[in-house]
């Protein structure tokens, strides 16, 4: 699974039709957030719709699902170190992303059939594993674990480079009041 590269403040991006089917981005392979319900694409992190946001795509690639952020200047903790904040934002959004396809598929579906019921972090664990740098290019790879249900645990990791700097455990849940996550209320 894969995420590809995103552009911050770019044009606003169309919303996705009620057949499923992703919205054109520019992107060479359509991501798992093309196929969120529309009134789940304003999420700061991966939202289509939210002109502010990090607009983080997640892409399949090979067995993983890969997400490829540009380099931001303005996210420091501190000169040339990346703001843990924005670290955690970023292996969240991906995380559940990777849930969300990992309960798609384990219903019977492929990404395209239909949309893809989205996803929200129950808890999650991180390590960072060194400082992050700010200003370069990041990859994040994520893996379902375990899932079963509306609950899916995920491995996720962030790169710069060829340095892993975090790494997380996150465990998901379908967010309440979706399709699938309407019987959870009561």
């Amino acid at each position: 699974m894969a995420v590809e590269s995103f552009e911050r403040g770019g044009p606003e991006l169309p919303a996705q039709a009620d057949s499923g089917h992703p919205p054109d981005r520019g992107g060479a392979h359509p991501a798992v957030q093309d196929f969120y319900p529309e009134y789940y694409a304003h999420c700061f992190g991966c939202g289509r719709l939210n002109p502010t946001g990090l607009h983080v795509r997640s892409v399949e690639e090979g067995d993983d699902l890969v997400a490829r952020i540009p380099p931001c200047r303005d996210e420091v903790a501190r000169p040339g170190i990346a703001f843990a904040g924005h670290i955690v934002s970023l292996l969240d959004c991906h995380a559940v992303a990777a849930a969300a396809l990992a309960a798609h598929r384990a219903r019977g579906r492929e990404m395209g059939d239909g949309p893809v019921a989205p996803f929200m972090t129950a808890s999650m664990k991180v390590d960072h594993v060194r400082p992050t740098p700010a200003g370069v290019p990041y990859e994040l790879r994520a893996r379902a674990l375990f899932v079963q249900g509306h609950k899916v645990i995920v491995k996720v990791e962030l790169r710069a480079g060829s340095l892993v700097c975090a790494r997380a455990e996150v465990h998901a849940v379908e967010i309440p009041g979706t399709p699938g996550g309407a019987r959870r209320l009561k």
